[in-house]
């Protein structure tokens, strides 16, 4: 009997701090937020002729509810600034899930941006890229950048 009692003290025990670290868990707020939230992996070149290079950016998006991109081409959800200029550029993005669909999403968007080009005179420039991504329920993703890119004559 001593060591019955003494086996159910133990299991007791260890179940008392399995849920005990079960509950110090977190919802991780970046990962399960309806909020796009996207990651720079990588750009194709950091040395670009104008008019002959285009520019690869590959960005990782998550979004716990997946309401990424549109079935209207006319809605474009990817803006991609070049610091050399006061506007953006969009791009539209397909849906990423079935339509009506709240399941989280993580996967990769690659963007070509094609004809780099010098605005002035110069042999060359230098600019950066800053992406960011909406989502259809018009929330905003973090925004990312690159690095110094040099677009030659």
């Amino acid at each position: 009997m001593k060591g019955l009692h003494l086996n159910s003290i133990w299991f007791m025990i260890a179940m008392t701090l399995f849920m005990a670290l079960q509950s110090c868990t977190k919802e991780d707020p970046i990962t399960e937020s309806p909020v796009p939230l996207i990651r720079l992996i990588s750009v194709s070149s950091k040395n670009l002729k104008q008019f002959k290079d285009s520019l690869v950016i590959v960005i990782e998006y998550t979004d716990a509810d997946g309401d990424i991109g549109e079935t209207n081409p006319d809605i474009n959800d990817l803006e991609i600034k070049d610091q050399r200029l006061s506007k953006a550029d969009y791009y539209f993005v397909k849906p990423l899930t079935p339509p009506n669909a709240n399941i989280k999403v993580t996967g990769t968007i690659a963007v070509q941006i094609k004809n780099t080009f010098l605005l002035g005179s110069a042999d060359s420039e230098n600019t950066s890229f800053e992406l960011r991504l909406r989502d259809r329920a018009g929330n905003w993703s973090n925004s990312v950048k690159t690095a110094v890119i040099t677009i030659n004559k």
